[in-house]
């Protein structure tokens, strides 16, 4: 590693939106520098979980380092990918974090899209070197020198050397490294400064711990160095390091300027902080900034199938954190459901994915409540408490002690075809939106700003913003903080005792319709059991709605042949005086699975 000083190092990430092809690019470029071999089974490579390959997207950043010779010298190139999705964001910033340049990836089918506008100007915002670059210019409906106008147009970047390729069959893709080395600058580090290094991610390995991935900034690191973290002050011996190429290959040591893995014997990836300055025992150095800790902001209950799995779902769960620090946990416990967790995830998609990690990877199957977001209830007394659960919701009778609720906000950006911009408008207007911006990013496109609830995203927003514009717009939105709101507490009674695993809140001019909807919705999916079932919604103590559910009903007066009507009128009487003893004495009403599920699937609009 010492042949590699900083002047011959890169560091560079590819960014793009979702599905524009950051995966097969990073697989071209590994096949490319013989990193790995030629082969039809090399398929998103750096796409090492199984849900990312079932879905086709990148969930967790990988790291992986090339060696390229150009013009007689060898360079040493670590490329960090990148997730796309929104949920993910936070791995996006930690990446580039660690780059000093940054491939802008850009599908010329699709153009612009959401995500495309967020990550440049995360890019733009650490002062990285772009570089743009056109992918699946061989399929039919490519359109270059559109996408390329949009580029100049919306990023004001120079288009005038920008490389078209086809990550997928390899058309253009040789020009990219070059570029690399040309554009991106070498990282400015000290190799005769003591070590500083900085920790941007890290992953559970059942055999060694925690393995960090850590930029070296200055100095350098072997194995049997003790290094201490600046944000806990522990000292740890280095057992292991080495770089990703693909996979953990073991080094002598990592010189100033690389990225690569160190094992430290840590039990937890609690206690990697991510964002961490590491410095040689003895040796203290400025500490890096840091990054702002990643902040749960869609909560849901996770119940086991069976009261008997839950524990091995609490195993499951703390197998899986260990992999996922961005994932909270706490204990919880329902009157409906019994004992259980409430997890807290970055948005929904990231909630879906950790569910279904948890059922393949774990075999646990759950219950998840309906998502919900994190609300603060501020008192006249100045006090603030932040309400993750529905349950911990102020009753009526305390509302004259609290001055306001607060929400949190997103600003949000859509990009669509300019045709659809009546049914965007009536879209986000619906879930109580407020426009900012809007501006053509060509003759066809349209950008829209607005400002929304997060809790009007959550469910449904996603839905109806591609089925009504026939799946062509993209949305992407950053955290703003927190608004005033008119929040109420939507109850669901069950033969009048109400169900705490399906309260929830919403805004009051949505309660009424909403708790009339989850009613119908339960009425479709609950089973008729021996006695009447009654659903009744109630909106801060006031029933708005109710539905029935009739029993099963047995006819006992089947073998009655004739005779006087009296006979008849005894055996249904006993019936029923049997049925009414039954739902007094056996009482409890089952909820079905499809119950969570159907209320999971978002208000109706």
């Amino acid at each position: 590693m010492r042949d590699f000083p900083p002047e011959r190092v890169r560091n560079f990430s590819i960014i793009a939106h979702i599905d524009h092809g950051k995966s097969t690019l990073a697989d071209r470029l590994l096949e490319l520098t013989g990193t790995i071999s030629k082969d039809s089974s090399n398929k998103q490579v750096l796409d090492k979980l199984k849900v990312e390959r079932e879905r086709g997207i990148t969930v967790k950043a990988q790291t992986a380092s090339m060696i390229y010779n150009y013009k007689g010298e060898d360079y040493l190139l670590n490329l960090i990918d990148t997730p796309g999705h929104v949920d993910f964001s936070y791995e996006v910033s930690r990446s580039l974090a660690a780059c000093q340049g940054t491939v802008l990836l850009v599908d010329c089918c699709q153009g612009i899209q959401a995500q495309t506008v967020a990550n440049f100007f995360m890019a733009f915002g650490e002062g990285l070197s772009i570089i743009p670059v056109l992918n699946k210019i061989d399929l039919p409906g490519a359109d270059i020198e559109k996408t390329a106008r949009q580029i100049e147009t919306t990023f004001e970047l120079d288009i005038s050397n920008m490389l078209s390729i086809s990550a997928k069959t390899g058309i253009g893709v040789a020009g990219v490294l070059p570029q690399i080395i040309e554009q991106v600058p070498a990282p400015t580090a000290d190799a005769t400064a003591p070590f500083r290094g900085l920790l941007f991610d890290s992953w559970y390995d059942q055999y060694v711990g925690v393995v960090c991935l850590v930029a070296i900034r200055d100095g350098n690191l072997r194995k049997g160095d003790r290094i201490v973290s600046a944000h806990t002050g522990n000292t740890y011996e280095v057992t292991d390091l080495g770089i990703m190429f693909p996979h953990q290959t073991a080094t002598t040591s990592l010189e100033a300027g690389q990225v690569g893995y160190v094992v430290l014997g840590m039990k937890t990836t609690r206690d990697a902080h991510i964002g961490d300055t590491f410095y040689r025992e003895h040796h203290p150095v400025a500490a890096f900034p840091g990054f702002e800790p990643a902040k749960s902001m869609v909560f849901a209950g996770c119940y086991p199938m069976d009261a008997a799995d839950y524990t091995k779902l609490q195993e499951a769960l703390d197998r899986l954190t260990l992999n996922d620090a961005s994932v909270s946990v706490a204990r919880e416990a329902s009157v409906a459901l019994g004992q259980g967790f409430r997890l807290g995830f970055l948005g929904t998609l990231h909630m879906d994915v950790f569910r279904e990690r948890l059922q393949e990877e774990y075999d646990s199957t759950v219950i998840n409540t309906a998502p919900t977001v994190p609300y603060i209830v501020r008192y006249h007394n100045g006090e603030e408490k932040t309400i993750r659960n529905p349950a911990q919701f102020p009753d009526v009778d305390q509302h004259p002690h609290v001055a306001a609720f607060l929400e949190p906000t997103v600003a949000g950006t859509l990009i669509f075809p300019a045709e659809y911009l009546g049914a965007m408008m009536d879209l986000c207007g619906a879930h109580r939106g407020l426009l900012h911006d809007y501006t053509y990013i060509d003759e066809r496109r349209v950008m829209m700003k607005y400002t929304l609830p997060m809790s009007e995203i959550l469910t449904d927003f996603y839905d109806q913003l591609k089925s009504r514009t026939s799946g062509y717009a993209s949305f992407d939105y950053e955290e703003t903080g927190y608004e005033p709101a008119d929040l109420v507490k939507i109850n669901i009674l069950l033969n009048a005792k109400p169900v705490d695993a399906l309260a929830t809140i919403v805004h009051r001019s949505h309660a009424d319709r909403v708790a009339k909807d989850w009613a119908k919705r339960l009425k479709t999916v609950m089973n008729r059991q021996l006695f009447e079932i009654t659903i009744q919604a109630a909106v801060n103590n006031r029933i708005v709605c109710r539905e029935s559910i009739s029993p099963v009903r047995k006819d006992v007066t089947a073998k009655c042949y004739g005779g006087d009507i009296t006979r008849k009128m005894k055996l249904l009487d006993r019936q029923k005086a049997g049925k009414k003893k039954l739902k007094t004495v056996a009482g409890g009403v089952q909820l079905p699975q499809e119950a969570f599920l159907t209320l999971m699937k978002g208000h109706a609009r």
